[in-house]
């Protein structure tokens, strides 16, 4: 199964970065949680402290399949800012490995220059930041290697999207059918 990293800072969103990690391992998934904050504990934008697995400075990208950045504010911010967590999704993108952010975290791949002419989608009020994007406000849009997503709503959405992406439409609604989540279909890009 793929290895996935969640990269996290202070100011995350919660409900976006746990349930990524929540249904990547559910589906059997390696989801490791890196904390950019040089410790490992990150504190939510709504002041939730939780544990990651790691820290950014001791991941060995090369064993990774995907790189996950959970929005939020300041989180969104704080990743964008960071060196290690931008030059990753550049290799990433590069390499045609997955690269998935939610709410206004897909900002910083358009910041990034990895969104021209990919459709995308983000928390209304990013569309600026979306730079060479052909915007779309579908609960998640998937183009390629890149996965992006509107907000705390749409987060299994965006979960099981990185399910399919690595296994198939029928894996995904599987394991959404074991958390009692039928919605999943519908919105599925």
């Amino acid at each position: 199964m793929a290895k996935i990293a969640i990269c996290m800072a202070d100011g995350c969103e919660e409900i976006e970065a746990l349930t990524v990690v929540d249904v990547l391992r559910r589906a059997g998934f390696e989801a490791v949680t890196f904390s950019i904050t040089g410790k490992n504990h990150v504190t939510s934008s709504h002041k939730v402290t939780f544990e990651t697995d790691a820290l950014i400075e001791d991941a060995d990208w090369d064993t990774f399949d995907g790189i996950v950045l959970p929005g939020g504010m300041p989180g969104t911010t704080n990743l964008g800012a960071h060196q290690v967590v931008t030059e990753t999704i550049k290799k990433f993108a590069r390499e045609g490995k997955l690269v998935a952010a939610i709410c206004a975290a897909p900002s910083v791949l358009g910041n990034n220059g990895l969104l021209q002419g990919k459709r995308a989608t983000s928390y209304p009020g990013f569309e600026d930041q979306m730079e060479g994007a052909i915007y779309v406000t579908d609960p998640v849009a998937v183009d390629g290697n890149i996965i992006t997503s509107r907000g705390m709503g749409t987060a299994i959405d965006f979960s099981l999207s990185i399910v399919a992406y690595f296994t198939d439409k029928e894996n995904a609604a599987a394991q959404g059918e074991k958390f009692m989540y039928d919605r999943f279909w519908e919105n599925l890009a």
